[in-house]
């Protein structure tokens, strides 16, 4: 009964820049039971995960970044933005490849963002019943789209459906925060992350934001802002 109910807060919309609903009950059972987490939870202070309200606009933010730098990546977002203003399916395709590629994205990324327009238009996707999910159902229909991989699903559960028990194993930033924080820097295996991310569940997504956050303090993401 208790899942269940987590599982139907998680769900319920929730606005943009709103503290998740059940952040204050997973920081306190974070810190319960994880030492490193005990420490790292207070030094992070109030700040908590900053959620993404449009489902397209995230997943588009998401393959825009994808293998490139922060700042690369900033530069590229804006250029579209710059085009797209409105960034919605119809003026993406109505932009097409050339305006597209001349944001910075690369042939690739353009296709991906196109083929992504053309999803939601075509209603390819179900965003409308996203929230009513579980999150591997979610990921099973995302990754059906060219240019959204595993990773990103997760970031999209993450930052917009704000799903509380994701772990992301395909995430350096993820893997780094473990290998510093629990490892003293020693390489790190997905088992031995997922041995770690045990004594967390069922918050997986908070302990890893807390993770980000050490590593970078400023934008309080891993990859995805």
């Amino acid at each position: 009964m208790a899942a269940d109910k987590d599982k139907s807060a998680a769900m319920e919309p929730q606005g943009e820049l709103a503290v998740p609903i059940y952040w204050a009950e997973a920081k306190a059972a974070l810190i319960a039971r994880d030492r490193i987490m005990a420490k790292l939870i207070p030094q992070i202070g109030d700040l908590h995960l900053r959620g993404q309200p449009d489902p397209f606009t995230t997943l588009a933010r998401s393959i825009v970044g994808q293998q490139v730098t922060p700042k690369a990546a900033d530069a590229a977002w804006a250029r579209l933005l710059a085009t797209c203003p409105k960034l919605s399916p119809s003026q993406v395709l109505k932009a097409g490849a050339v305006e597209l590629a001349g944001c910075g994205l690369s042939k690739r990324k353009t296709e991906y963002i196109l083929d992504l327009a053309d999803s939601f238009k075509a209603k390819r996707v179900h965003a409308d019943l996203w929230s009513q999910m579980d999150d591997e159902a979610v990921i099973a229909e995302l990754v059906q789209i060219r240019g959204i991989s595993r990773w990103t699903a997760e970031m999209f559960l993450i930052f917009n459906l704000l799903r509380p028990n994701v772990l992301p194993l395909d995430d350096p930033g993820l893997i780094q925060g473990i290998s510093q924080n629990y490892f003293s820097g020693e390489p790190v295996s997905r088992s031995d992350a997922r041995e770690v991310a045990a004594n967390w569940e069922p918050w997986r997504t908070v302990a890893t934001w807390y993770l980000w956050r050490s590593l970078d303090p400023v934008s309080g993401s891993g990859t995805v802002e």
